[in-house]
């Protein structure tokens, strides 16, 4: 017969490591499960949302939205639809999951956009379904424009 005796302080020592573990892996499972979620389900029902959001992606927007259209999204997208959401899916949204919803995109002129100062050319687009914010762009609305993501 084989005995083994264990101190006391060595039950304390696996305990602490093994609490260590757990903690490491839960925050590890957490970092894996909220990647890739982008900006997904972020509230966008009033202004002062709006405007926190997009000061937090590093724009400066004049105080109120420029416009706010309703539009449906299509059932069946075209190459520029495909194109847009293959955008879109860069920011970790996609607009296929939105297909014959309607939406309401709220346009801003952005103010501190690098090389484009005091004017009016470049816009913000906020998609937003149902109060949440579903996709984006910023783009320069020139004739030999551009769009990009909705981060700075």
């Amino acid at each position: 017969m084989y005995i083994k005796t264990v101190r006391l302080r060595s039950i304390r020592s696996a305990a602490v490591m093994l609490a260590l573990v757990l903690a490491a892996a839960a925050v590890l499972v957490w970092a894996i499960g909220s990647a890739g979620t982008g900006m997904k389900d972020l509230e966008m029902k009033t202004e002062k949302d709006r405007q926190q959001f997009l000061s937090s992606m590093g724009w400066e927007v004049d105080p109120k939205y420029e416009s706010c259209r309703q539009v449906t999204i299509p059932q069946k997208f075209t190459a520029v639809y495909k194109n847009y959401n293959d955008l879109q899916k860069r920011q970790g949204f996609d607009l296929s999951d939105y297909k014959g919803k309607n939406v309401s995109i709220y346009t801003y002129t952005v103010r501190n956009y690098k090389g484009y100062s005091g004017k009016d050319c470049i816009k913000a687009n906020l998609i937003v379904c149902e109060g949440k914010l579903i996709g984006g762009d910023v783009c320069s609305i020139e004739l030999d424009g551009f769009m990009q993501g909705l981060k700075k």
